[in-house]
């Protein structure tokens, strides 16, 4: 199998059936095959062969589905970029991952121009919409005029995709991922979540993201689910969204609930067609886990804990699992091997802190072209993550954060997620970010950078006392920073790097 058979499938068995929604613009699954066939038909006239990285800088759009799928079916590798990236940025990737040719939107056209200067590699930079620049080829031009299904015999073992790390610690790196590898991260989510062809997903997160992308829209395309995309996430546009096409699948991370329920109106919308809700790429607090529940009037919710490096593969709370272990991370998916180990590679006893491992056929080949650093995390055919964990005596995870969040305050370790988890209960604060900062005593101590709700003051000394009720002194932050908003990367995951920047030089004597 490869990931495009389930299209052609669709195409031949359920060719009118609704397959994309953009911009209430709907094409039926032969209408979507056939553009991507366009597409596809168009690389190989213009060299492209099997392995050939191609890029594609594109926002959420119908046209990136065309042109992802256009790419595998070409039988190249699909090199999707993050389009809020700068054009040095961008370049790094462009020949890091040695593409060939780039597709882009018409407002990334100066990016992809700058960043294509002086790179050998990139030959063709086709532009979706109606303006280009100089030495750039419209997509509409591009695209050939034969529908039929090209004959390139992509085997399961082929390269599909490398996507590149978000780089919250660093360059990012470029994770191979073949078709063999996102098939079987479909297949755990189709179990799991007990998808079906009749389900309606909404496609908010980027696509160019692992989690939208293999989960949802390769899966959801697979099984012949109707996709409805938005370029960007708007709470009320979302809450629309779902009343009027009945969504039945509703993914997102954290900060998008969060913003759902700030919206003023959301009683009037009928959310009810909500069967299940996924939420990952960031910790949930308890305190707004259940007030999702109470929006969406189920408790059908799944906690995904996963990496890019694992296709994403990794551990999940189920939704009868909320009801007894709320606040763990899960326990394996399916098809995923997970340990706790020691800095030895043994295993941790119950309760104990240690790196959390995983073994599954989605877990990625390697780094692109970087064998020392895939060396580093693939070991005797363990992904090491770099997260910390507990696991209890039922087999239940709990992330309790990343390596470099972790804060050592006067010999004590402070996992940063857990004094998160106390703050978001405070029910005037809409985020926070917890971050150790420089002491000349005790080397770190705990700080806090805080977002109120819109129109609420939080006196820093009241969230002190707060937190005192639940957490041990050492673990209270000593200081907190206010601003207006957090920084975050476009999966959703909190920079806290930047703010540990921010903050380096404000040592707490």
């Amino acid at each position: 199998m490869n990931l495009f058979d389930g299209l052609e499938k669709n195409a031949r068995n359920n060719q009118e059936k609704t397959a994309i929604i953009f911009n209430e613009k709907e094409y039926s699954y032969k209408e979507y095959n056939e553009q991507v066939n366009r597409i596809a038909n168009a690389l190989i006239s213009h060299g492209i062969e099997r392995g050939d990285k191609v890029a594609l800088m594109m926002k959420n759009s119908d046209q990136f589905c065309f042109v992802y799928y256009g790419i595998l079916k070409a039988g190249g590798v699909a090199v999707p970029v993050n389009f809020r990236l700068t054009a040095k940025e961008t370049s790094y990737i462009l020949d890091d991952s040695d593409s060939v040719i780039v597709f882009a939107d018409e407002d990334l056209a100066e990016t992809v121009q700058k960043a294509a200067e002086g790179s050998n590699k990139l030959r063709l930079q086709i532009i979706s919409g109606s303006n280009k620049k100089d030495n750039q080829v419209l997509l509409s031009e591009f695209k050939s005029s034969l529908v039929s299904n090209p004959e390139i015999g992509v085997l399961e073992s082929d390269d599909a995709e490398i996507l590149y790390t978000s780089g919250t610690t660093g360059l990012p790196k470029g994770v191979v991922l073949d078709h063999h590898r996102v098939l079987h991260v479909g297949l755990g989510i189709i179990i799991e979540f007990k998808m079906g062809t009749e389900d309606q997903l909404l496609h908010l997160a980027p696509l160019f993201h692992c989690a939208q992308l293999n989960l949802f829209l390769v899966t959801g395309t697979m099984l012949g689910c109707t996709n409805v995309i938005r370029q960007e996430f708007n709470p009320q546009q979302t809450l629309k969204d779902i009343d009027q096409y009945k969504i039945s699948l509703f993914f997102g991370v954290p900060t998008m609930y969060n913003f759902l329920l700030q919206v003023p109106n959301r009683e009037q919308y009928d959310l009810s067609s909500v069967k299940r809700c996924g939420y990952g790429a960031a910790p949930m607090p308890t305190a707004l886990l259940k007030q999702a529940m109470e929006l969406f009037s189920t408790d059908q919710f799944f906690n995904m804990c996963g990496q890019t490096e694992g296709g994403p593969g990794g551990v999940q709370l189920l939704p009868e699992d909320h009801k007894h272990k709320l606040g763990a991370s899960g326990r394996a998916s399916y098809g995923v091997n997970a340990r706790i180990v020691d800095e030895n590679g043994e295993d941790v006893n119950s309760g104990e802190v240690g790196e959390f491992i995983i073994q599954c056929e989605s877990m990625m080949k390697g780094y692109y072209k970087k064998p020392e650093e895939t060396a580093k995390v693939l070991k005797n055919g363990w992904l090491h993550t770099g997260d910390l964990a507990t696991i209890d005596e039922e087999g239940y995870i709990t992330l309790v954060d990343r390596k470099k969040d972790m804060i050592i305050s006067g010999g004590e370790n402070v996992y940063s997620t857990e004094v998160e988890h106390i703050l978001y209960k405070h029910p005037d604060l809409l985020e926070a970010a917890v971050i150790g900062i420089p002491h000349e005593i005790w080397g770190e101590t705990v700080a806090a950078v805080i977002v109120p709700k819109e129109g609420k003051q939080i006196k820093h000394e009241e969230l002190q006392q707060f937190c005192r009720e639940e957490l041990a002194g050492y673990k209270i932050p000593k200081v907190f920073y206010e601003i207006d908003q957090l920084p975050r990367n476009t999966s959703g995951k909190i920079l806290k790097y930047q703010l540990r920047e921010r903050y380096r030089e404000a040592a707490v004597k």
